[in-house]
């Protein structure tokens, strides 16, 4: 169902390329047409043998023996901040975009219904473009705006683009953001989705925003909350960047903790066909007739915290969302992926980049982002 096509450096394995699948990689699963057997080596580390396991029926992949060297993965974002955090400012209430400092972290309040107190941060860059795009980028578990603004290039990009940059902070014990709740799946229906939509609504009503270009971008537990402003707030999200993360309502556990995890879905166990992960979808905001944000997820295939299944049932979501074809129309290489990096396009509104061998997370590609979201 899908096929994947993974480029091998090392001249020793191109012999082997057509017919033995890398580790990390597929090699079974229905519809599966690629190498149903494992290379024993690995261009990027020592690999003591792998074998085909079935993870199920649709997917099963190449992994590595006993005392296999681990694959360099990158470590979450949570590690190392690429520069000091910001000192931050505060107003008491939003003004106008001219109010608010250049260059820093500026706290906003008071932007609109925001029924759990998420936190609201701004970032306006020195020179902002007439009607700027509007950029809203959300952390990880156990991170939060001030650790996602340091440790990625969303600011420092703004200052070349002139777009805006929001960085919601997690109002929960332990900074996860609620996917899980029927009331932030659900349109209007409150917790954290409705606040972080309704400070975009304020930045499109009150800073001259570009409605055509409000976008989200988020990792781990912040790929999840892209995936539920795209389905629950169509009418204000144009598109979406999900770097590690589940589909739509798969974390979904009405009556517990809002914040909760769900061990099912993130071991991959929540399997569901295309249309019934549409409807969690068409559900959200019913009567719904728009367009809905184009879509580009991420995944590592040696991801242990949310298992690399979790990728196809993205794949089956926004497929049916879209009403494209199960298969992509193409599957390239780019050339500014690392090696093992594929990127399916299924239409003009989703593609999947699969990164074989990394694990959770997969590292950010913020000026690749910005080419997908028409900003660069």
């Amino acid at each position: 169902m899908f096929s994947f096509k993974v480029s091998l450096s090392l001249a020793a394995l191109c012999s082997l390329a057509a017919a033995q699948s890398p580790v990390w990689g597929q090699c079974g699963g229905i519809g599966w047409t690629g190498p149903t057997t494992c290379a024993r080596t690995h261009a990027l580390y020592t690999v003591a043998g792998s074998t085909c396991v079935k993870e199920n029926d649709w997917y099963s992949q190449c992994q590595p023996g006993a005392g296999t060297t681990p694959p360099p993965t990158s470590p979450p974002p949570t590690t190392v901040p690429t520069s000091t955090p910001p000192a931050t400012t505060t107003s008491t209430a939003p003004t106008g975009l001219s109010s608010i400092p250049a260059s820093t972290l500026y706290q906003i309040t008071n932007f609109g219904p925001n029924p759990n107190n998420v936190g609201m941060y701004v970032y306006k860059p020195a020179r902002v473009q007439a009607k700027p795009p509007l950029i809203v980028a959300s952390h990880y578990c156990t991170g939060s705006a001030q650790a996602y603004y340091s440790g990625s290039k969303f600011a420092q990009l703004a200052e070349t683009y002139g777009y805006v940059v929001l960085y919601p902070s997690s109002p929960h014990s332990g900074t996860c953001w609620d996917v899980s709740s029927t009331e932030t799946l659900t349109h209007n229906g409150g917790s954290d989705s409705l606040g972080i939509a309704s400070a975009a609504r304020y930045a499109i009503t009150n800073w001259g925003v570009d409605p055509d270009r409000v976008f989200a971008v988020g990792t781990s537990s912040g790929a999840m909350m892209t995936n539920v402003l795209a389905g629950a707030y169509p009418d204000v999200f144009k598109a979406g960047i999900v770097d590690s993360g589940v589909a739509f309502g798969c974390f979904a556990l009405p009556g517990q903790p809002e914040d909760s995890w769900n061990a099912q879905c993130a071991q991959g166990q929540l399997i569901l066909t295309g249309q019934q992960w549409a409807q969690k979808v068409f559900s959200a905001y019913p009567g719904y007739t728009g367009t809905y944000p184009k879509i580009q997820v991420w995944h590592g295939t040696a991801d242990t915290t949310l298992y690399p299944q979790n990728f196809f049932e993205e794949i089956k979501q926004w497929t049916t969302v879209f009403g494209y074809p199960s298969t992509p129309i193409s599957n390239v290489t780019e050339s500014y992926l690392p090696r093992g990096y594929s990127n399916a396009t299924y239409g003009p509104n989703f593609q999947a980049i699969l990164a074989q061998g990394v694990g959770h997370t997969v590292p950010l590609f913020e000026q690749q982002y910005l080419q997908f979201l028409g900003i660069a």
